[in-house]
């Protein structure tokens, strides 16, 4: 009987909590399509090699959560942009925050590294576009035009370029040369979520949320083709390799698509959900989307997907109209890109008197102090080393990696071919020693990452000892509130929580915001120890607090009364804010149920 044979076409690879808290933008690295960064409202940058289990690194600095992410071309940078409208860029290969940029007034919704040069771009809410010199720490322009928020920002393969789409349903082509808007397109009837060059000719792939694709002529600066059949947004659009396709990510599916005439080679359903990014890898298509604390990577096999002439899909060409092939490189038709023969700069980036505004931000400036202690704050926590250094410490530095050639995902059997066949051939008990070899590794790899997290934790804990050894309480934990790590501060409260005497009204103001995090946490030992606490902190101070905010003024000066007050006032504050959270947590069943009841209970006064 014949061995069974691989036949998916496309099939989820991996699946796995990647955040503490919900994941709110994903990014690939598209030039190896191996490498993953996911943000989270948890405000961290975390990197990740696709189809591996363990977190490599960990990226820390931002005070607000992570809305944008995006990847150099080299992959040794990632750039990390925060509701806030700050941008962080961090080193990878060194480990180490690089840059701290500031200038946008709302919500970082789109990224792009410039191609060649130290110069990154930056969308965002309040409608602008900035364009930055890293190196100098400095904008050097700031492009207005769009109403809306920029959702996709995209350079072309020579640099020269810059193209933006909105939530105004328009799409922006600027001359990053002489600083000003080239030409608009508004063809599209909804927001547009993406943008992107052809690698090689002179087009433009755009796709919205009115689930149409267009292909722009920017030779002519005019609509080409609009391939329809989606059913629902389009999330991505990516040419291929040779630039001879389109793939289109929406939700549920991967599409196909030509263009002159418009045509769609190939439908394949994708259970990714709403895909967030896509990249190609060795006749691979990875796929990335989140859902909650969870990301999700999907791989499409494009050996198995027509890309080519044949029949049309979804009937947007007629019958009898002939399939023609891509145009050859190099026809007349298009202009192939050439490489500049200089880097951009900010001298080669001259203003013309039609150009935009230049920001105040533009003008070169020394990093300030306030910069200086952001980049401090800023860190990179290697979680796998041994992931870590074969990805960005090769050992020979010219070849580095992702590498350009690596292995392709391994297809799983298509559903109902089984078993029965392993038990005919007497090799398949090698493969099934391999896959006991392969799980082992696993698990070794999972130990050295908690070693290396129980190393770090216990690192902090003696930092937080040396204080407490002298008996200052309020001290180690503040101390521990510090840290930005909630198993420390568990930790603290599981011993103080056993002496109600150590309780004071100063440990209050420290510990409520934590508690509040706590009781929202996913861990249920967090929840109880928030629980627990909370509950001494009510009977043993909402007595106190409630008196004294109560109490009529007193005569006199009395500095010890003034900050009792003000320290009263502070809790009541923070508890109000925690009764909110208990009173949506106490419909809960089960033993957390009654503990939020009862808090809630004992919260009561609050409302009087």
């Amino acid at each position: 009987m014949a061995a069974a044979s691989t036949t998916k076409t496309s099939w989820r690879l991996q699946e796995f909590v990647a955040h503490s808290s919900n994941v709110s933008c994903v990014a690939l690295g598209k030039t190896s399509g191996r490498l993953l960064a996911t943000g989270g409202e948890d405000c961290k940058v975390n990197i990740w090699a696709v189809s591996k289990p363990n977190c490599i690194m960990s990226l820390t600095g931002h005070n607000n959560p992570v809305e944008c992410l995006h990847f150099s071309s080299s992959e040794e940078q990632v750039v990390a942009g925060s509701q806030s409208g700050s941008l962080r860029i961090w080193d990878l290969e060194a480990a180490k925050i690089l840059r701290t940029l500031m200038g946008h007034k709302a919500n970082i919704t789109s990224l792009g590294f410039h191609p060649y040069g130290e110069f990154l771009a930056s969308g965002s809410m309040d409608t602008n576009i900035k364009f930055w010199d890293v190196r100098r720490k400095g904008c050097v322009y700031r492009y207005k035009g769009h109403t809306q928020a920029v959702r996709c920002l995209a350079f072309s393969p020579d640099g020269k370029w810059l193209a933006s789409a909105s939530d105004d349903s328009t799409i922006k082509l600027w001359d990053l040369t002489v600083g000003k808007m080239i030409t608009e397109f508004t063809a599209h009837t909804a927001a547009v979520n993406i943008v992107q060059f052809h690698p090689t000719e002179y087009l433009l792939a755009s796709g919205s949320s009115d689930r149409t694709i267009k292909l722009w002529d920017l030779e002519k600066f005019k609509l080409i083709g609009s391939p329809e059949g989606e059913a629902t947004a389009v999330r991505c659009v990516l040419f291929s390799p040779d630039g001879g396709c389109l793939y289109s990510g929406a939700t549920e599916s991967l599409r196909v698509y030509g263009w002159e005439p418009d045509r769609c080679f190939d439908v394949v359903p994708v259970a990714w959900g709403k895909v967030a990014d896509m990249a190609v890898c060795n006749q691979q298509l990875i796929g990335v989307s989140c859902q909650q604390t969870n990301v999700s990577s999907y791989v499409v096999d494009l050996t198995r997907v027509k890309k080519t002439g044949g029949s049309e899909i979804q009937g947007v060409i007629r019958d009898d109209q002939p399939l023609t092939e891509p145009s050859p490189k190099g026809s007349m038709l298009w202009r192939n890109y050439e490489r500049p023969m200089t880097t951009c700069s900010s001298q080669r980036v001259k203003q013309s008197s039609e150009a935009h505004r230049r920001s105040p931000e533009g003008e070169r400036r020394s990093p300030s102090s306030e910069d200086e202690k952001d980049e401090r704050e800023s860190t990179a926590e290697i979680r796998n080393a041994e992931d870590y250094k074969e990805i960005f410490q090769p050992k020979n530095a010219i070849s580095r990696t992702p590498p350009k050639m690596c292995e392709p995902f391994p297809a799983p059997l298509e559903d109902g071919l089984s078993g029965g066949f392993v038990l005919q051939s007497a090799p398949n008990n090698r493969s099934s020693a391999l896959g006991d070899e392969e799980a082992l590794s696993q698990i070794k790899k999972g130990h050295d990452t908690m070693c290396v997290m129980l190393s770090s934790r216990h690192k902090n804990l003696e930092t937080v000892r040396a204080g407490w050894g002298s008996g200052d309480v309020k001290n180690s934990l503040d101390t521990a509130v510090s840290m930005n790590d909630l198993s420390i501060v568990v930790d603290i409260l599981n011993i103080v929580n056993l002496k109600p005497s150590l309780w004071k009204l100063d440990l209050c103001t420290s510990i409520l915001p934590q508690i509040e995090e706590l009781l929202q946490s996913k861990y249920e030992s967090y929840v109880q120890t928030g629980c627990t606490s909370l509950k001494l902190i009510l009977k043993r101070f909402l007595p106190l607090i409630s008196d004294t905010l109560t109490a009529p003024p007193s005569v006199g000066v009395d500095i010890t009364r003034e900050e009792r007050h003000q320290k009263c006032k502070t809790c009541y504050k923070q508890l109000k804010n925690l009764s909110n959270v208990v009173k949506n947590k106490a419909d809960q069943v089960g033993r957390h149920g009654s503990a939020f009841k009862e808090l809630q209970l004992l919260m009561a006064p609050l409302d009087y």
